[in-house]
């Protein structure tokens, strides 16, 4: 493993990290300005809040991405078709929905539902509907999401894989996402995904499935939230997570034995 040729991957990240809180913190003072009424939980806490710092969190990434790569190729970023087909594609994206929901209904029956930044997001999201609802799935579903997986899939794994062990590059930068996320149960929730995605990415040699993954998994959550379809009792979630944990069981094994796809070993 070659330190000396990951360092600027690491450097990259930290910059990130930083200008993730300053774009919060600005994103923050904006917020008090245009809301100088309300009160600062209502507000930091509600819609305006949670579209402001996902945004954020975005530009930041993204910003940081054009900083540290001169000229910005998709190639580079694996932003063009892989060895994906149609089939692994749906098998890719169901994949990603059971797996949300396994992690999803195990927080809940774990009692840990009304802990932490998800259930903070809940609460921002009930109820909205009309253009709340579409700036939500917008900035929620497909900046974030597009962000995150350009960043961390496209950028950071990608890096760290021409240098490192393919399984090791996705753990790391997996960990990193999750690091990301700060408070611990949001981290978990993302690192379990992020090993997901990262080795749908390997496989696929494409991050684009990740890409597609990601968006719809999250557009997905912020219009069912919204619509108030969250299941909240233990044995509703228990079954559920069962079922979905199954689904994703059986989604990984068939990618795991899929033909035509990258293989995981030292040389993929």
């Amino acid at each position: 493993m070659s330190a000396r040729r990951v360092w600027p991957v690491f450097v990259a990240y930290l910059l990130a990290f930083v200008g993730i809180v300053a774009f919060t913190l600005a994103a923050a003072l904006v917020l008090h300005g245009l809301y100088p009424e309300l009160p600062e939980r209502e507000v930091f806490d509600g819609l305006p809040g949670l579209l402001a710092g996902a945004l954020a969190s975005s530009s930041a990434l993204m910003v940081t991405l054009l900083a540290v790569m001169r000229p910005l190729d998709p190639a580079r970023l694996r932003l063009k078709p892989g060895r994906e087909t149609g089939p692994t594609l749906v098998v890719m994206i169901v994949g990603t929905l059971a797996l949300g929901q396994t992690l999803d209904s195990a927080t809940a029956v774990a009692g840990l539902a009304d802990r932490g930044t998800m259930a903070v997001i809940r609460r921002a999201l009930e109820g909205t509907s009309g253009l709340d609802l579409f700036a939500a799935a917008l900035v929620i579903g497909v900046i974030a999401g597009v962000a995150e997986e350009v960043f961390f899939r496209g950028y950071m794994q990608t890096r760290l894989a021409e240098q490192w062990p393919p399984s090791v590059a996705v753990l790391v930068t997996s960990f990193a996402f999750g690091l990301l996320h700060l408070e611990w149960l949001h981290a978990m929730l993302a690192f379990g995904l992020g090993l997901w995605l990262g080795f749908v990415t390997e496989r696929a040699g494409s991050a684009l499935p990740a890409v597609a993954a990601h968006v719809i998994n999250n557009t997905l959550f912020t219009v069912l939230t919204a619509g108030g379809v969250t299941v909240t009792a233990f044995w509703p979630n228990a079954v559920l997570g069962g079922a979905s944990a199954l689904v994703f069981v059986g989604c990984a094994v068939w990618l795991g034995r899929a033909p035509g796809l990258r293989p995981l070993g030292p040389e993929g």
